[in-house]
């Protein structure tokens, strides 16, 4: 009956992440929810739980600020969700900072450093 079972979670995951997208970009009113990018979307395989990966602009005392306002918005959320799947369950929200621009900035800081002056890249 289930074409494929393995290719589910990533499907409700790229619809959750096109939910919460909309929802920030147009039914968000909390002011603790600056400028937030998501950034992905993990499934459990059970669909109950979704771990929603974002950016957010700012220092670190606006980053945790606005993850409280996530997770003080998450029923909305959930119900913004639940308006575009179609799945017995919506599942359980939580928001993590994706810290991977951060990362990728720190490497190029000490490659940078690393490398020797007057030396080019090709």
């Amino acid at each position: 009956m289930n074409r494929n079972p393995g290719r589910r979670p990533q499907r409700v995951a790229e619809a959750i992440r096109q939910a919460v997208a909309q929802f920030l970009t147009a039914e968000a009113r909390d002011p603790r929810i600056g400028l937030v990018t998501v950034t992905g979307v993990k499934v459990t395989a059970d669909l109950k739980r979704a771990v929603v990966s974002v950016t957010v602009h700012g220092d670190d005392e606006e980053k945790q600020r606005c993850l409280y306002g996530l997770a003080h918005a998450e029923g909305a959320i959930r119900r913004a969700i639940a308006a575009g799947l179609t799945v017995k369950f919506v599942p359980e929200v939580v928001f993590e900072l994706d810290r991977d621009l951060e990362r990728a900035a720190r490497i190029n800081r000490l490659l940078a450093e690393l490398k020797p002056p007057g030396d080019q890249a090709p």
